[in-house]
């Protein structure tokens, strides 16, 4: 057994002077997958700062259009709300397929984008793993790597991002709020995952003590028409083999703008915009959506367990602009 300590943040400064000061400490928020690590003995801070009393919660909704989500508002509360089911029904669903209602309800936003990944080799001690101990090397690589990445890998690591919720932040644009000792800053979401390359123990660009504050929805009226659409091997509470979220807005049956982001698929949420540039003023018809993916999947770095991942990803993101296209979304 090891002594932890634990200390309950007041404010938002005092979280992050109690961090910033101790490298040896760690945020504690909803615990749905710190204390998981922690009991496998992969991660080892010697001190827990509590934040989940910071006020930190709830969706602002702003008079653009857009929503400015506290980094400790749940999971569940988040999918449910008004203005997110209606504005943007992708990151409610994505929400909902991302966990389950116990999970929901503990889990929050902020969480959520921190979460490490689920490779089964970084979560054993005892096998290689670049993320866990640099230079270590990475036994994905000639191991069991069916669910893993096939787009952003590198050499050093071809370990999944397994958010939802992340791929849907994605595709909208969204925008981080983070605080550190320094102050405030905002960070866009498609730069707040790191690629692996040479250094894939470093998956965000925070320094030592930042916390994450809110997230910041910007208003985007297309994203009423939207999908999240996840492939998985069962129905319930398991990670996806591929997922797209797509906002689509069209005129006369062309793609005047289009949005898309893949899941399940890439070392971070994957933005889409090969297949983004491929489909603006093209006819919404399957053949313009094929060729869109195809495009997008075309870098695709499979290895022989992985190697149906290009072809899923594609058959999924085809899909999801069909279904938006013709109906304007759904639940998936």
């Amino acid at each position: 057994m090891r002594a932890i300590s634990y200390t309950r943040a007041t404010d938002v400064h005092s979280a992050v002077e109690a961090v910033t000061s101790d490298p040896g400490s760690s945020f504690l928020a909803g615990g749905t997958t710190e204390i998981d690590l922690l009991r496998l003995d992969v991660l080892r801070p010697h001190r827990l700062v509590d934040i989940n009393r910071l006020p930190l919660t709830g969706v602002e909704e702003r008079a653009d259009g857009g929503l400015l989500i506290g980094a400790l508002a749940r999971m569940s509360e988040v999918a449910e709300d008004r203005a997110v089911v209606e504005r943007f029904p992708m990151l409610s669903q994505a929400l909902l397929l991302g966990a389950s209602a116990q999970l929901r309800h503990m889990a929050s936003m902020g969480g959520n984008l921190m979460q490490r990944v689920r490779c089964a080799y970084y979560r054993d001690p005892e096998s290689a793993c670049n993320k866990r101990v640099p230079g270590s090397g990475c036994s994905a690589l000639e191991g069991v790597h069916r669910g893993h990445a096939v787009l952003g890998t590198s050499e050093h690591c071809i370990a999944t991002h397994p958010s939802d919720l992340a791929v849907a932040l994605v595709a909208l644009d969204a925008v981080v709020h983070v605080e550190g000792m320094e102050g405030a800053r905002t960070i866009p979401v498609d730069d707040f995952f790191l690629l692996p390359g040479d250094t894939p123990e470093r998956e965000h660009p925070l320094t030592p003590g930042e916390l994450i504050t809110a997230i910041e929805v910007p208003a985007l009226p297309m994203a009423r028409r939207s999908l999240y659409l996840k492939v998985r091997d069962r129905e319930s509470y398991e990670f996806a083999l591929a997922s797209a979220a797509v906002a689509l807005a069209l005129e006369d049956g062309v793609v005047r703008e289009v949005r898309l982001a893949l899941g399940g698929v890439a070392t971070k949420p994957w933005r889409a915009r090969r297949a983004e540039d491929v489909l603006v003023g093209e006819r919404a018809d399957d053949a313009a959506f094929t060729r869109a993916a195809t495009a997008e999947l075309a870098p695709a770095d499979t290895r022989p367990m992985n190697a149906f991942k290009a072809e899923l990803a594609r058959r999924t993101l085809v899909r999801a602009l069909r279904t938006v296209a013709t109906t304007g979304g759904g639940t998936a």
